[in-house]
């Protein structure tokens, strides 16, 4: 098992990255919400990893905390809830958001994220609700280390990444548009109007 990966970002692609790692690419599906998404290519980056193995396939997922990894378990254990839909999941929402909405039982929220319809919103909110207690949903948020935090609180990247993609354009093209943004406290509104000026 690969716990984590930590290299070069060589190049990204839509839903996914590659790690450098002396000399060996590693494919990695990310959320559309990473930071390691939104690096630039030539950035050194560290994934949490997982890895699912299917009698055609062998994937790679990469989360940048190890909350979001938890998650992830978490969330594939659910029927009917497979590794793309819970990367899905983690596109659309922090952990925080994500945490509150299974504990208050909140189906709609849930059903926001890509490909996930009423009964799979209900089947993880029953299955999932006992595992994520308030009391945890305050011990991820505190413990995680401040530069994390700061970094998912305060800019608005991660959700001006969703934004763009709801507005039809790919991980790659939202994130392309982003990385070449320096400014680290703007709005998530500001930084979708400085990513369309460089769409267009």
């Amino acid at each position: 098992m690969i716990g984590f990966i930590r290299g070069s970002l060589a190049e990204k692609g839509d839903g996914y990255i590659i790690v450098d790692v002396n000399g060996v690419g590693y494919e990695i599906f990310v959320p559309a919400n990473s930071r390691a998404y939104l690096s630039s290519e030539g950035s050194e980056v560290m994934v949490y990893t997982a890895m699912t193995v299917r009698e055609d396939d062998v994937s790679l997922y990469g989360f940048m905390r190890k909350g979001e990894l938890d998650a992830f378990r978490k969330l594939i254990t659910v029927s009917g809830v497979g590794a793309k839909a819970a990367v899905s999941v983690l596109s659309a929402f922090s952990l925080e958001q994500l945490q509150q909405a299974i504990v208050f039982e909140d189906v709609k929220t849930l059903t926001k994220a890509n490909g996930i319809g009423k009964k799979t919103a209900e089947r993880i909110v029953l299955e999932l609700k006992d595992k994520f207690s308030t009391e945890e949903c305050i011990s991820a948020s505190d413990t995680e280390e401040s530069s994390d935090r700061g970094q998912i609180l305060s800019d608005g990247r991660s959700e001006a990444v969703s934004a763009l993609i709801s507005l039809g354009y790919t991980r790659g093209e939202a994130s392309g548009a982003l990385a070449s943004i320096t400014d680290n406290d703007l709005t998530a509104e500001e930084y979708i109007k400085r990513a369309l000026k460089n769409l267009f």
